[in-house]
């Protein structure tokens, strides 16, 4: 069920580690998928509670029929396809004289956004994902108005229990990750008490493909929980990063250290850019963007360099706290720039992965 590294890597990505877009793209396939596996049991359930129902000529009157045009529903991860399955109800209302129709409690004929389909599901399965728990899922998504039944509801968990199994046993000793991206997603929807955050590793390889490496509950501040998860993707096979990325705040730097002490850290500019413009006023804030996007975005180290002192320059004098959190942690943030060759090259075998990862420890 579960998609560990979505199409084929090569989509445009929203933040220089690429990561928000990312695991957009993993929630709405996960998302897309859920939500087309309940629409098909509904649909299997519907059929099945008729299947009595016959014709003189002994047809069932109950039976599928294709499936409908696919339409886009909105959700808080972006626009999912969806294919609802379709049913031919040849039935009849011996009050009214008029044909039977299905109708999804899951998903209304003309829906194109719903707040549990919106809000709840695309979180759900990343709950799922990170623990195997889909109760919460259909229970807060289908719920009782659906219909399903309770051979059904197992049917539907197991299978997505198997799903995450062998999502969360699989081997990592064949996957070589240049740069790790780390962080801890909060959720709107409390699916039981103190439960604080998502924890999530992004892997980008030295061919620059990215994918989702682990994903647990946690506490992001808590450098235990990291340390869990990463000593559970080491025991799994994988090797230590050369480049790992992360917000300052995150337990993920002193659990790295005690893991993989050899992986150097970096910050996410995604983060980094939105702290430094809510430390601005709203009137400073699309200049300050464009600079701080002069500094990412620079050809090289030294061009970098430059862009950090002119960001001072136009903003250190008025806003000195906003100029520190890039100035302080400087060294952090321009990191990637040492390792210029994992930003052009494209390993195609073990042997030139591993050359590669050599090149970038020696440029260190």
């Amino acid at each position: 069920m579960f998609t560990v590294v979505p199409g084929d890597g090569s989509g445009h990505e929203s933040g220089k580690d690429g990561s928000p877009s990312l695991i957009d793209e993993i929630v709405r396939e996960g998302a897309r998928r859920m939500l087309a596996e309940a629409l098909q049991a509904e649909v299997d359930a519907y059929i099945a509670a008729f299947a009595a129902e016959r014709d003189q000529d002994g047809r069932r009157l109950v039976v599928r029929n294709g499936y409908h045009q696919p339409r886009e529903v909105l959700t808080s991860a972006g626009a999912v396809e969806v294919t609802a399955p379709r049913v031919n109800d040849k039935r009849t209302d011996p009050e009214t004289g008029e044909r039977k129709r299905f109708s999804s409690a899951i998903l209304p004929a003309w829906a194109r956004k719903t707040p549990k389909i919106t809000e709840v599901l695309p979180l759900l399965y990343l709950h799922g994902l990170s623990s195997g728990d889909f109760v919460p899922a259909l229970g807060q998504f289908l719920g009782s108005s659906a219909g399903l039944s309770a051979a059904v509801i197992t049917k539907l968990t197991e299978q997505w229990k198997a799903g995450q199994r062998a999502f969360a046993q699989r081997d990592l000793s064949g996957v070589d990750y240049v740069y790790l991206w780390a962080d801890g997603i909060h959720v709107n929807i409390r699916l039981e008490e103190h439960k604080l955050c998502l924890l999530v590793l992004i892997g980008v390889r030295a061919d620059g493909r990215k994918e989702l490496v682990a994903l647990a509950d946690g506490y992001r501040e808590s450098a235990e929980s990291w340390a869990d998860l990463l000593r559970d993707c080491a025991r799994r096979g994988m090797r230590a990063p050369v480049l790992a990325v992360g917000d300052g705040a995150l337990g993920f730097w002193n659990a790295l250290r005690e893991v993989f002490p050899q992986a150097r850290g970096g910050r996410c500019w995604f983060h980094k850019i939105a702290n430094v413009l809510a430390a601005l006023p709203k009137s400073a804030r699309p200049g300050a963007k464009k600079a701080l996007a002069e500094i990412w975005n620079a050809e090289d180290r030294a061009h970098a360099l430059t862009a950090v002192k002119a960001f001072g320059a136009a903003y250190g004098a008025k806003f000195p706290k906003a100029t520190a959190k890039i100035t302080d942690d400087v060294e952090e943030l321009l990191a990637f720039f040492d390792y210029p060759a994992l930003r052009h090259e494209a390993p195609c075998n073990r042997t030139e992965v591993k050359d590669h990862r050599r090149r970038a420890v020696a440029a260190a």
